[in-house]
């Protein structure tokens, strides 16, 4: 997949997810052959700021190739001004969410709220260029549940200079239930000429492929399909994934994690993580109350080096949703 002077290795990538897309996950998903991998979303006034909790989400490692920050905001020069901070200079592309359907961010007029003002949007993705990087866009299909306006918001990203746009099936009120309209996905590829990636329900390689044939999209977006098993990127591109057990996938995590965090973040985040690494694993319910109890690093890897639940091989060829 190639834009802008950007070529990845595959056109499989791992999407921003807040609390959860953090420098280790990021590395495993690379490493088994995301093309692409984003940080989880950034607040432009915290680059600007320079806080801190927003410096620990910008931490990178070799494994990732190809490397893109997502901002979020809604004022066009504070968003310009993050983009061209020294914090994201080594970031290859600078993407920016217009889909986030958080009550929060959308009461202030940010994330899905900009589908609703589609010059605005457009605003911010013109001055965002000022930074000299390709600047892509994430948004959903429509901010109300019956209302699709995906297509004319593709209109402006594209006007507006985006060298590709992220489409998330669904609309802001729909959050995450039912369905992602693949049809309306559709819809959005034949009306721009940029790339655009598919996003929503991809959980294996069957849906992966599924999704790419119905939509015509140049690249799929997983999400939550990588949450406990960055293996999915070698599912689908054959990548080598160098992990006989869960349990090797998740002391590596713990060990990116360490190399930049604190060991209280590394603990805290762990556990999060854990929860997805055990789902439908025999004996998952007494590592996670394990994980859950430990204070400390040392009782967070003797509750993973002990558990039996995570001899689990890593199972590459998957026909199931994790």
């Amino acid at each position: 997949m190639k834009f802008d002077g950007i070529t990845l290795s595959s056109d499989a990538l791992f999407a921003p997810i807040a609390g959860y897309s953090d420098v280790g996950l990021r590395s495993l998903c690379a490493e088994a052959g995301a093309g692409l991998t984003y940080t989880e979303m950034v607040s432009a006034k915290g680059l600007i700021y320079g806080n801190e909790h927003t410096e620990d989400l910008l931490h990178t490692t070799a494994r990732e190739r190809v490397t893109a920050v997502q901002i979020f905001g809604s004022e066009p020069e504070i968003m310009a001004r993050a983009a061209e901070s020294k914090a994201l200079e080594k970031f290859d592309i600078i993407d920016i969410n217009m889909g986030c359907p958080v009550r929060k961010i959308v009461s202030n007029g940010e994330g899905s709220a900009l589908l609703k003002n589609p010059s605005l949007a457009a605003e911010i993705v013109r001055t965002v260029r000022r930074a000299g990087k390709p600047v892509t866009v994430k948004f959903r299909i429509g901010f109300e549940k019956n209302s699709r306006t995906g297509v004319d918001f593709a209109k402006y990203m594209q006007d507006a200079g985006a060298a590709a746009i992220t489409v998330h099936g669904r609309t802001r009120e729909q959050f995450y239930e039912g369905k992602a309209d693949r049809d309306y996905i559709a819809e959005v590829v034949r009306a721009v000429e940029i790339p655009v990636i598919a996003n929503g329900d991809v959980h294996n390689k069957e849906d992966y492929e599924e999704m790419k044939a119905h939509t015509g999209a140049a690249g799929v977006m997983i999400a939550r399909g990588a949450l406990g098993a960055p293996q999915i990127f070698a599912e689908i591109t054959g990548a080598p994934f160098a992990y006989a057990t869960v349990r090797d996938i998740v002391l590596k995590h713990i060990e990116i994690l360490s190399s930049f965090h604190s060991e209280t973040y590394v603990v805290n985040n762990m556990k999060k993580h854990v929860a997805y690494y055990c789902k439908g694993l025999r004996g998952g319910k007494q590592l996670k109350l394990d994980v859950f109890a430990a204070k400390s690093l040392d009782e967070l890897v003797n509750a993973v080096k002990n558990s039996g639940t995570l001899d689990a091989p890593v199972c590459i060829d998957r026909k199931e949703s994790l």
